[in-house]
């Protein structure tokens, strides 16, 4: 690592599930890590330490005095490396934040969901290097202190300078980044894994049982279809993230259970703690991440002149659950609802 790359100062800010996952990993490769994020969450971390564990056993201890948490955005003055992890929803205010505290020329990586908020940023933020980042897994909020990652994956991020650096200084450790220069596909190949986010939240069961199911999964599959379409007519080739090319996704995962449990489950960890984000921003009534989910695929197919009825249809419930209506569906009836409760819908096979 070049001198300017040295043990950079890397600030987390949002430090939410995701964010104290990747901060509290860095600081274990020895980074030095400070968090903004939410009081409630400082003062858990006060009273309890950080600790993060996963589903293949590793737990990672870090004493309060170890956790530089503030709840002040002044604290990003301090930053060489900003790593954002706010809800796409809060991207534009973090933005302003940034600017106003940030040195100009520090790099900001957004480890967000969605495929909008770099270009979101690099507008907001001129003079700053903003880049891309991925996160393929989920990180639920345990209590006392306690994160628990739940599904297996590396991070990815923009192929750059500085996050060579950054890789070479995590190396193999938790955290751990892979890089690419196709940033744009890796986004819409985690937008289609993040579509079952919704119907995870619908469903109200963790996400082992949810897809254990084949008519959750059908409307996941239908969503993937749908999308699918979408960006082959606007040209976009989303990444392959995992064991299986995009375009056999739905495929698999709308196949019969034993089927699925042989060719997904047996690969993908996921264990029984695990949740999506969505169902948790349900749960505590806050807004989603919808718009920038489903939503991203409506608002391609409306810019090409097109519909997406199976995740317009999506929105509009998850919308309703935000609005608290207290919505459980069970799977042959989401199924029903989502693929044929519309005229717009019909045709998804699964």
């Amino acid at each position: 690592m070049s001198d300017t790359h040295v043990d950079p100062n890397v600030v987390i800010h949002g430090a939410g599930a995701i964010g104290l996952w990747i901060g509290g990993c860095w600081r274990l490769s020895g980074l030095p890590v400070s968090f903004i994020g939410r009081a409630g969450v400082q003062r858990e971390i006060a009273d309890n330490g950080l600790t993060l564990t996963d589903g293949v056993g590793r737990r990672i201890e870090l004493r309060p005095d170890e956790v530089d948490f503030s709840v002040n955005p002044k604290a990003l003055k301090r930053a060489d490396i900003v790593v954002l992890a706010v809800k796409s929803t809060g991207t534009a205010d973090a933005a302003k934040e940034i600017a106003k505290h940030g040195r100009k020329s520090a790099t900001v990586i957004s480890f967000q969901n969605g495929v909008s908020n770099v270009e979101t940023l690099k507008a907001a933020l001129p003079g700053f290097n903003v880049l891309a980042g991925m996160v393929p897994f989920n990180v639920a909020a345990m209590g006392n202190g306690r994160w628990h990652k739940g599904v297996a994956g590396d991070l990815w991020a923009e192929d750059h300078d500085v996050t060579r650096a950054l890789k070479e200084r995590i190396g193999d450790r938790p955290g751990k980044l892979i890089l690419s220069d196709d940033m744009t596909g890796v986004a819409w190949g985690k937008l289609l894994i993040n579509l079952n986010n919704a119907v995870n939240a619908l469903s109200g069961r963790p996400l082992l049982e949810q897809l254990s199911n084949r008519d959750y999964r059908r409307v996941f599959a239908a969503s993937q279809i749908e999308a699918l379409e979408i960006l082959k007519a606007a040209g976009i080739v989303p990444a392959k993230l995992g064991p299986f090319p995009p375009n056999l996704l739905p495929h698999i995962i709308g196949a019969p259970d034993w089927i699925f449990r042989r060719l997904v489950l047996k690969l993908q960890k996921i264990d029984a703690k695990a949740r999506s984000s969505m169902a948790d921003d349900l749960a505590a009534g806050r807004t989603t991440e919808i718009d920038y989910l489903n939503g991203e695929v409506v608002r391609l197919a409306h810019k090409l002149g097109r519909s997406a009825p199976v995740s317009e249809t999506i929105v509009a419930l998850i919308k309703q659950a935000e609005a608290g209506v207290e919505l459980a569906w069970e799977a042959a009836d989401l199924r029903r609802y989502v693929l044929y409760g519309h005229k717009g819908a019909r045709g998804f096979g699964y």
